[in-house]
Formats: C-alpha cells, sequence, structure tokens
C-alpha cells in the first residue's frame, strides 16, 4: 500500500457488497490501495491522483450517514470525473470487462466564454449505479 498526497475532496461511496465494488474499483478501474480496514468494508483507493472511499452499507450502524433510503442506482445525479493518462487504453479493459457502459467513448467540447474544451470521455457505472467519467483532455480551441 502506497501513500500518496491525498486530494482536498475524496467521494465516499457506500456499497451494497463491498467485495464486488472494491474489486471493480482495483481490478478493472486499476486503482490501488492506500489503505483497507482489517475487518474489511472499507478502503481509500488510488488511482493517478483520483481518490475514492468505499464503505459496506450498514443501516442498521447508527453512525451511517444516510439521509434517506438508498436505492439502487446510488448517488442520482451526480457523475465523478477522473481524468486519465490513456482514455482509450481504459476504456477497452472496461469494455471487455462487461461493465455497465452508461455513455461510449466520445470526443466531447465544453464552452468557454472564449474557447472550447475538449475531453476524450466515457462514462461507466460501477456495481451500485454511481456514474464514473473518465477523461483524457484534448486541449483547447477557440470558439468562432
Amino acid at each position: 500500500m502506497s501513500q500518496s498526497k491525498q486530494s482536498p475532496l475524496v467521494p465516499e461511496l457506500v456499497c451494497s457488497n463491498f467485495e464486488d465494488s472494491f474489486s471493480f474499483f482495483t481490478d478493472i478501474l486499476g486503482f490501488n490501495v492506500q489503505y483497507r480496514s482489517q475487518g474489511g468494508g472499507f478502503a481509500m483507493l488510488e488511482r493517478q491522483g483520483a481518490f475514492v472511499m468505499l464503505e459496506q452499507l450498514a443501516a442498521e450502524d447508527p453512525e451511517v450517514w444516510l439521509v434517506a433510503p438508498l436505492e439502487v442506482p446510488f448517488g442520482r445525479g451526480i457523475n465523478l470525473r477522473i481524468e486519465t493518462d490513456d482514455v482509450d487504453l481504459l476504456y477497452a479493459r472496461v469494455l471487455s470487462s462487461g461493465a455497465d457502459i452508461f455513455r461510449p467513448l466520445e470526443d466531447k467540447w465544453y464552452r468557454g466564454e472564449d474557447v472550447e474544451r475538449g475531453n476524450r470521455q466515457f462514462i461507466v457505472q460501477d456495481p451500485d449505479g454511481y456514474l464514473l467519467r473518465f477523461y483524457q483532455s484534448l486541449g483547447e480551441r477557440r470558439r468562432f
């Protein structure tokens, strides 16, 4: 387990099956283990400077921070944007795993005031339905 400088924002994803989610993030997406609790059910993961925590759902635990009942897909209304240095390779790996692709690989340009910023990106759903948007920058171009 390596120790890296941590991001000031680290999402913590509640998992219905910790082992399935842990395997998805580490084996398919290539996240590295920063920390994993001895009893299981919690891990801090990192991939190219992006961090995420996974935690087993334990609704009966009074320490769980849930504001409403969880229903699949978890995380409705949010997608986690994660930069990668080889989006094509990662996409091929995710495709071959049979994971649920929410949006296939695409080049997408986003408008700024006088420039557009491009991403080559795809969105995959994790085992609980969280949307993970992996991207690689295409740079900027002037708007016409």
